[in-house]
């Protein structure tokens, strides 16, 4: 069993083993989380989502990928690319978003990460209502929670403003 915290920051801040990236389907810096992570990182971790993507070509939607953290004092960063919610039912957008979490938690305890942090994926530009957001993320964690887990023991939902903030430590307690 993992403990969840929210916590409100920058996540190329928090203390963690590894960082979950917004990401987008082509996995290059645009703006928000992805472009404030790939500016923290630096220009090494541009160049490792350029060659995924030579290598293995666009990242699905729900799907997730690992890089080396860059400047970003981290083991390593998974890049999950969030559903644009105006593009899915708000059924396929729910699972969508789980997918993101699920399979970032599934590929940080392939790898051995003790610990993991989120941020608020979808909720920006790709237009996830905040509220929708922090029940489906929130309950998908504690649904989770019950799985066991070797390696992970703590998720941090680092959200930037306060309105996530105040929507995940409702959704999350």
């Amino acid at each position: 069993m993992y403990q969840i915290e929210t916590i409100q920051g920058d996540i190329t801040k928090v203390r963690t083993d590894c960082i979950v990236n917004a990401a987008n389907t082509w996995l290059h810096g645009g703006g928000g989380v992805d472009g404030a992570i790939h500016r923290a990182a630096g220009p090494v971790l541009g160049d490792a989502c350029a060659e995924y993507v030579r290598e293995h070509g666009l990242l699905p939607t729900g799907q997730v990928m690992h890089t080396g953290g860059g400047h970003i004092p981290v083991k390593g960063i998974i890049h999950a690319v969030g559903p644009v919610y105006r593009e899915h039912l708000p059924d396929e957008s729910d699972r969508l978003l789980q997918a993101c979490y699920r399979n970032a938690l599934v590929l940080a305890e392939s790898l051995q990460y003790g610990s993991i942090a989120f941020p608020n994926i979808s909720t920006g530009v790709y237009g996830f209502p905040k509220d929708r957001a922090a029940e489906v993320v929130c309950s998908g964690l504690h649904t989770w929670q019950t799985e066991n887990w070797t390696f992970v023991r703590r998720v941090i939902l680092v959200c930037f403003d306060d309105v996530n903030l105040a929507f995940y430590q409702k959704s999350c307690s």
